[in-house]
């Protein structure tokens, strides 16, 4: 008897028990999805005591449009850099292998851990969303503009999480993820979540606005605030693309040979 094709119902669910499984790992090690929610959300208040009121007189405009998508973004990644620890550990003790050879899709691994990241960031952006809405944010439209103001952080945090996945099945040791680490979280905090632009040295300020983080902020910003959203989602969109083209490739390749190094 020849075996069955898995179908994508069946490989949905698979996806789901997986994604179960890491979910379930944090909650008996919530280090990681408290550390992705805790710094981030001390960060939004921090800075919001200390300039929120400066940066108000200095711009004008509030502050809390540009810090929340700003933290919202960096729980994202900081959580999506825990795999980068996670997938490493997980080779050289040949669960990996063990997964590899087990009677299900074989992509079901790898999609139950980006599931598993998606339900992490919509969680995160919703708890940073509402600590920001108690100190003023609020959405200049319809209610509804939440859902797609947390997606976007989602999608940018699941791209950025098959650059880690890429590197980390391939990685020897911490040294490159420490290194992608600190350029991502270089790429958060400097960028236009920070202040404007046009606050930025003229020689930085075009690499500051069309930076990819600064293109999710201020597509965030927009939806938010009501303002044209047009130009700054099709520019994030441009990136989220560009990098998954190069991304997701990458993230499954590394992936199945670090399943198949055991």
């Amino acid at each position: 008897m020849s075996a069955k094709t898995p179908t994508a119902p069946t490989w949905l669910r698979e996806s789901a028990i997986f994604a179960g499984r890491r979910l379930l790992r944090w909650r008996r090690s919530p280090m990681i999805p408290i550390q992705a929610l805790l710094l981030p959300t001390l960060l939004l208040i921090t800075y919001r005591l200390l300039v929120g009121d400066s940066m108000r007189r200095i711009t004008g405009a509030d502050s809390l449009y540009r810090l929340v998508p700003m933290c919202a973004l960096a729980g994202a990644m900081f959580g999506a850099l825990s795999l980068g620890l996670a997938i490493p550990n997980e080779r050289y003790t040949g669960i990996l292998s063990r997964f590899w050879t087990l009677p299900v899709h074989r992509a079901s691994a790898l999609t139950g851990t980006l599931l598993a990241e998606a339900i992490r960031c919509v969680c995160g952006g919703l708890i940073i969303t509402a600590v920001g809405m108690v100190m003023g944010f609020r959405f200049s439209g319809s209610p509804l503009t939440v859902i797609p103001f947390v997606l976007v952080p989602t999608v940018v945090a699941l791209t950025f999480a098959c650059i880690v996945i890429a590197v980390g099945a391939r990685a020897q040791n911490n040294v490159v993820l420490t290194w992608l680490g600190t350029g991502s979280v270089g790429l958060v905090f400097g960028s236009s979540g920070i202040a404007p632009t046009e606050m930025f040295p003229s020689w930085v300020a075009p690499v500051i606005r069309y930076q990819p983080m600064s293109a999710a902020i201020d597509t965030m910003r927009a939806l938010a605030s009501g303002e044209p959203i047009a130009g700054p989602l099709l520019l994030t969109s441009g990136w989220v693309i560009a990098i998954g083209l190069i991304a997701v490739p990458s993230a499954i390749r590394g992936y199945r040979l670090a399943a198949q190094s055991h």
